[in-house]
């Protein structure tokens, strides 16, 4: 019988580990390290906690790193078509040798561990990517590490390692069965990536959530930076050519920027606020980043699934938007913009309501759908715990028929009408998909003609 290719044995063995689901706690990952030789010592490492804006505020250090001409990893989570986004080196995914290489090591130390019995069982999916990323960087000898949380900070997989500096972007309503049901319970388990005397960059809070950080952060021992003291946005200057995005000017007590160009949505000049904040305590903590490359590897910086357009006709706009805080980002965004119909999907674990809130109003039509995760709601539930604010929308289990309807509908409301894609990551990830297979056919036919 031909053996499977190795980055399909590697997806085999990740596919197994998804049916464990989720699991708080450091043991496994500590054992896993340990057996490793501990990667995550190799190089430096900044960690990145919050409910909404880490993925982004990664992905602004990661190219301003890459820009001051160090040799960076990146991990971050959710992937939104292919696993191997997870894991970048200098910008560029893990290819599916490398990926193979790098799970195939957790899993024969995971093997070690399970027979000598320090371990009951194989590591999470979540763990095993964890620990595939931080051997990966090791293997390839990088400068720095960019590590996104993945959920909530103290518990987390991401936080076996040692952070040289940390940030906690943003703190909202989210995975209260895991974090707690107060902004005090859920701060207090993203200030776990707090270190003793070492910086963590906090974004603006609600004041309940400062004062738990603030207090975890006297009894740590860590220096707490926010983002917004001391510094201070001047005003836009006009975008190139009279752009829609305006370029910014930030006075830091460290520094002057100027030209900065944010990912689109007003809040992303917060997550960017972030990010410059912790670049410069990571420069403060000895680390080679040149801030005078920051304007122009900000410009650069692209983050897929965030308030990306896809022009068409119709246009399409994508964003997770999977939670409340970050449906009311994207509502602020869309507010006063042309007419849309939203494609929306959402977990079963998420405040339905509360995203439905923020969404339906301002949708000219709705369609319900699901992608296939197992955790993905119906649309008759969705409807049902949206309640009114669905009653005028579609359903359609199948996400291409869902975009097919939706595209359909916004055509018959106008030119000026859009395609908004939100509710879950998941649903971004199977559109990107659809959208990237649709561009491949065209250029298909076209070659064949």
């Amino acid at each position: 019988m031909a053996r499977l290719p190795a980055h399909r044995v590697a997806g085999s063995y990740l596919a197994q580990r998804v049916r464990f689901g989720m699991k708080f706690g450091l043991e496994t990952m500590r054992a896993l390290v340990a057996e490793m030789g501990h990667p995550e010592r190799a190089y430096p490492c900044l960690l990145i906690a919050g409910t909404n804006g880490k993925g982004s505020v990664a992905a602004y250090c990661d190219a301003a790193l890459r820009a001051s001409g160090l040799r960076t990893g990146r991990y971050t989570s959710p992937h939104l078509v292919r696993v191997n986004e997870r894991i970048t080196v200098d910008g560029r995914e893990i290819t599916d040798r490398d990926f193979a290489t790098a799970v195939r090591a957790v899993r024969d130390a995971a093997d070690r561990l399970v027979r000598r019995r320090v371990l009951e069982a194989h590591p999470t999916f979540f763990e095993v990517l964890t620990a595939a990323a931080l051997a990966h960087f090791r293997r390839l000898q990088v400068d720095v590490a960019v590590l996104e949380v993945g959920l909530g900070g103290r518990l987390d997989a991401t936080n076996v390692v040692e952070p040289l500096a940390s940030a906690i972007v943003s703190l909202a309503f989210d995975h209260e069965v895991y974090l707690g049901r107060s902004l005090a319970s859920i701060a207090a388990e993203k200030a776990g990536v707090m270190r003793e005397g070492r910086s963590t960059v906090i974004g603006p809070l609600p004041e309940e959530a400062r004062r738990a950080v603030r207090t975890r952060a006297r009894v740590v021992g860590a220096r707490v930076v926010e983002a917004l003291r001391e510094a201070r946005l001047v005003a836009p200057e006009p975008g190139p050519g009279g752009g829609p995005r305006p370029r910014l000017a930030l006075i830091t007590p460290s520094a002057a920027y100027r030209g900065l160009l944010p990912l689109p949505g007003a809040h992303q000049r917060d997550n960017l606020l972030v990010a410059i904040r912790l670049l410069e305590e990571a420069k403060r903590a000895g680390l080679g980043v040149n801030l005078a490359r920051v304007a122009g590897a900000v410009a650069g910086t692209r983050w897929p699934g965030r308030l990306q357009r896809i022009p068409g006709e119709p246009a399409i706009v994508l964003d997770g938007a999977h939670n409340p805080a970050g449906a009311r980002a994207l509502a602020a965004h869309l507010s006063g913009g042309p007419p849309f119909a939203l494609v929306f999907a959402a977990m079963a674990d998420k405040d339905v309501r509360g995203l439905a809130r923020a969404l339906f109003p301002l949708a000219s039509e709705i369609v319900l759908t699901t992608p296939r995760v197992s955790r993905a709601a119906s649309p008759e539930e969705l409807a049902r715990r949206s309640g009114r604010l669905a009653s005028r929308a579609h359903r359609e289990p199948s996400v291409a028929r869902a975009l097919r309807l939706a595209r359909r509908l916004a055509r018959a409301r106008g030119p000026r009408t859009e395609v908004v894609v939100a509710g879950s990551l998941y649903l971004v990830g199977a559109v990107l998909a659809l959208v990237r297979r649709e561009r491949a056919r065209r250029r298909s036919a076209r070659t064949r003609r």
